[in-house]
């Protein structure tokens, strides 16, 4: 009999729970798998209705790019002859005043001397490789060292120091006719060159126009190259400047090797 009232009870549970379930759901039930039924939705949460990964757009305002600083662009010196000039043979041409390779000299020696860095007018300068064919001395290279290139880097600092920062190049004025060839066995040489002195770089400097002498060129295969800045002998280490002028001043004079 207890047997028989348990199962009675048990079956009237289960026919109230399928009762209320086809009225309003039953708490724990299921549809069935496979069947017609619909699964319940979770209730989404206003948290994650507004949550970027829900909505698929970026949170917070993009972060601004710094625009770059333009850099200013270095100067730099330029060609006069080809780069193993210097190791070439020497040849008898008369250079010129005009054209890409004079002009590319006066530029070189302009940038060293409104920089004050003599390394910009290394191109310009008269190469030690033809230096050692040129000089019948004991140890050219040595000379050219200490003595030429010593004296240029002297002569600039006292340029440099005249001209100051803010001056404009105008023109280099240069007295060909002085050019003169100097024969081998001149001058402690074993070869020839031309030789033009007496040159004149001038510049504008607030708003005046101011000048001063370029001592000397001599050439090389064709080209003219910057062999002394200010003066072509010196009795002490000191910087010279040769001449300086207001105004254009005057070329030359004549002579010298």
């Amino acid at each position: 009999m207890r047997e028989q009232r348990r199962r009675t009870s048990i079956g009237r549970a289960v026919a109230g729970c399928a009762l209320l379930a086809a009225l309003a759901g039953c708490a724990g039930a299921q549809p069935a798998a496979g069947g017609g039924g619909k699964p319940t939705t979770a209730p989404v949460s206003a948290t994650q209705q507004a949550s970027p990964a829900a909505s698929g757009t970026p949170s917070g305002s993009p972060t601004p790019r710094a625009t770059p600083t333009p850099t200013r662009a270095q100067p730099s010196a330029l060609p006069v002859g080809a780069a193993n000039a210097g190791a070439l043979p020497q040849t008898s041409a008369l250079p010129k005043t005009t054209g890409t390779a004079f002009s590319n000299a006066v530029h070189d020696i302009w940038l060293a001397v409104s920089t004050g860095d003599p390394d910009y007018a290394r191109p310009a300068f008269f190469p030690v490789a033809a230096y050692k064919q040129v000089k019948a001395i004991a140890n050219p290279e040595s000379d050219w060292r200490s003595r030429l290139w010593y004296d240029f880097e002297l002569d600039l600092a006292a340029a440099h120091k005249l001209v100051g920062k803010n001056a404009k190049l105008v023109k280099v004025v240069t007295p060909t006719q002085y050019a003169q060839w100097i024969s081998p066995g001149g001058c402690a040489n074993s070869i020839g060159y031309w030789h033009l002195p007496g040159s004149r770089l001038v510049y504008r400097a607030g708003g005046v126009t101011h000048s001063f002498g370029l001592a000397s060129f001599i050439s090389w295969r064709g080209d003219w190259y910057l062999v002394h800045l200010g003066a072509l002998v010196r009795d002490g280490a000191y910087g010279i400047v040769d001449d300086p002028e207001t105004g254009p001043g005057v070329p030359g004079p004549p002579g010298g090797c």
